[in-house]
């Protein structure tokens, strides 16, 4: 299933589905056949499977006047962040590709050796918009802003110690984030301001469930700056696979429901070309994985953005 977050006209924030090129109110269609359902994605996340059963039933049951009745459009909304407001900062993976190791050692002063462990940051909530929403370039603060497709992973079961062969258990999801980092920003080492500024965790446009992506670690990523590609791998090149993430971090921080873990970027970063580019207001940064769609964004000034 393909969930999403949208509002209309900058009304409140709706969980709806997709049915074609429809969007289904998860919360009507159940007001409708007098079944409670949530209306945000966090509040249905935590309903897990049942949840998931419980929208399938309503939507196989309801009839076509009743599914019209209570859907728009995809192209009349404006999908937000599919989890616009996280619980918690995002989970965020450095280094997971082997060509990126290279070409962060060689640009970024990071180590060119192999990570033995996962190399972990964080975003804060407060990085997150949505599809076809703007970044925010501050000149003032940084003059390398760069993107990084990315898998991102849903937790749906949380959990402490998780075992990599019970980890997939514990995946509720998965959706598209970009991880626009500020290269010039890193502190002693540190990334968070690096990457954690306003707007700086672009991700949708939907949420797929997981029984919808057939092997996850088998799914082409790209991303295109203008239209020109500068991005293009395949999540099976990653050093470190989603159990073992989920292991690696379980063990460290209790994960969860509704958790966000940004699976890491492979080569083809701003910072690793030769020459360097880097975004500027104006350009058109768009973030594509196989299964679940593309991430629209463009990169607007500070100063225009607060006017």
């Amino acid at each position: 299933m393909k969930l999403l977050t949208y509002s209309i006209n900058h009304t409140p924030a709706r969980l709806g589905f997709l049915d074609g090129e429809m969007i289904i109110d998860v919360e009507k269609l159940g007001r409708t056949m007098q079944v409670p359902m949530p209306d945000n994605m966090l509040d249905f996340i935590d309903l897990g499977q049942e949840g998931l059963n419980a929208l399938t039933l309503l939507y196989n049951n309801a009839s076509k006047e009743q599914l019209l009745d209570n859907s728009l459009p995809i192209g009349n909304a404006t999908l937000l962040a599919p989890i616009s407001r996280p619980r918690k900062n995002i989970f965020g993976i450095g280094l997971n590709y082997t060509e990126h190791v290279a070409e962060s050692a060689r640009t970024l002063d990071t180590s060119k050796e192999l990570p033995q462990q996962p190399v972990i940051f964080s975003k804060p909530p407060s990085a997150v918009t949505g599809h076809d929403s703007d970044i925010i370039h501050n000149q003032k603060i940084t003059q390398q802003l760069d993107y990084e497709v990315e898998l991102a992973v849903i937790i749906g079961k949380g959990g402490k110690n998780i075992s990599k062969e019970n980890a997939m258990d514990h995946v509720y999801g998965y959706t598209v984030i970009n991880d626009i980092s500020a290269r010039d920003c890193r502190r002693a080492g540190q990334w968070i301001v690096s990457k954690g500024q306003d707007t700086f965790a672009p991700m949708g446009p939907v949420l797929v469930t997981k029984d919808e992506i057939a092997d996850p670690q088998n799914l082409n990523l790209s991303l295109t700056v203008n239209g020109v590609e500068k991005q293009n791998s395949n999540t099976k090149f990653m050093l470190f696979n989603i159990a073992d993430l989920i292991h690696d971090l379980s063990t460290v921080f209790t994960l969860d429901v509704g958790d966000i873990i940004a699976t890491g970027t492979p080569a083809g970063v701003g910072a690793g070309r030769d020459p360097q580019e880097f975004m500027w207001p104006g350009d058109v940064v768009e973030a594509t994985v196989e299964g679940i769609g593309t991430l629209r964004n463009t990169i607007v000034d500070s100063e225009e953005n607060s006017k």
